[in-house]
C-alpha cells in the first residue's frame, strides 16, 4: 500500500480565494493520507512508511492549516460578519467555532500521530480510542469545507474590492515569508 502524499494542487497568491480552495484540497489529501495510514497500521504495522506518513500529516496540520485558518479569519470572515445577511453571519460564526474545535481536535490527533512517528518497536497498534480521535478530527472538515467554498468564499469575493483582495494576497504571502507579487514602481 502506498502511503506517499499525492502532489498538491497548485494555486498562486495572486488569486487568494483559489489558493484557499487549493488548501482545502490539500486538507482532504492529507486526511486521506491519515486514513490510509490507519489502514496501513492495521494491515502492515508501524514501519518506515507509516512513520513518514505520520510526519507528513503532522507537518501539514502543524504549519499550513493554522495559516489557512488565519487567512480566513483575517480576510474572509470579517466582511461577512459586517454584512446585512443574518443567515450568512450565522454560518460564519459556526465556521469560526469549527476552527476552535479543529484546534482542540488537532491537539488530540497530534498526540496519536506523534506516537506513530516516533515508534521504533514496529509493534504499535492503534487503540479504539486513538482511532476515534483521528476519525473525529477528520470528520470536523466535512461540512466546514462545503460551507466555506459554497457560501463564505463566494460571498466574500463579491464584497471585497480588488484592492482588498490584493491586500489579502500580500498579507498571506508576508505571513508565509513569500516575496511580494506587487509590481515594482
Amino acid at each position: 500500500m502506498a502511503l506517499l502524499a499525492h502532489p498538491a494542487p497548485q494555486a498562486g497568491f495572486e488569486a487568494p480565494f483559489e489558493m484557499l480552495q487549493a488548501c482545502h484540497e490539500r486538507v482532504q489529501r492529507t486526511l486521506a493520507l491519515m486514513a490510509r495510514l490507519q489502514q496501513h497500521l492495521h494491515d502492515v504495522g508501524c514501519d518506515d512508511n507509516a512513520r513518514q506518513a505520520a510526519r507528513d500529516v503532522l507537518r501539514y496540520f502543524d504549519v499550513a492549516a493554522p495559516l489557512h485558518h488565519q487567512d480566513e479569519e483575517l480576510h474572509v470572515f470579517p466582511p461577512l460578519m459586517l454584512g446585512a445577511d443574518a443567515a450568512l453571519r450565522s454560518v460564519v460564526q459556526q465556521l469560526m467555532q469549527d476552527h476552535r474545535a479543529m484546534e482542540t481536535g488537532w491537539a488530540q490527533a497530534r498526540t496519536v500521530l506523534q506516537t506513530i512517528a516516533e515508534d521504533t518497536s514496529g509493534t504499535l497498534t492503534l487503540s479504539p480510542q486513538q482511532t476515534q480521535v483521528l476519525d473525529a478530527f477528520a470528520a470536523l472538515y466535512g461540512q466546514h469545507i462545503v460551507h466555506e467554498e459554497g457560501l463564505a468564499y463566494p460571498a466574500a469575493q463579491a464584497l471585497l474590492p480588488g484592492a482588498a483582495v490584493q491586500a489579502m494576497a500580500e498579507d498571506m504571502m508576508a505571513r508565509r515569508g513569500v516575496r511580494s507579487i506587487a509590481p515594482s514602481a
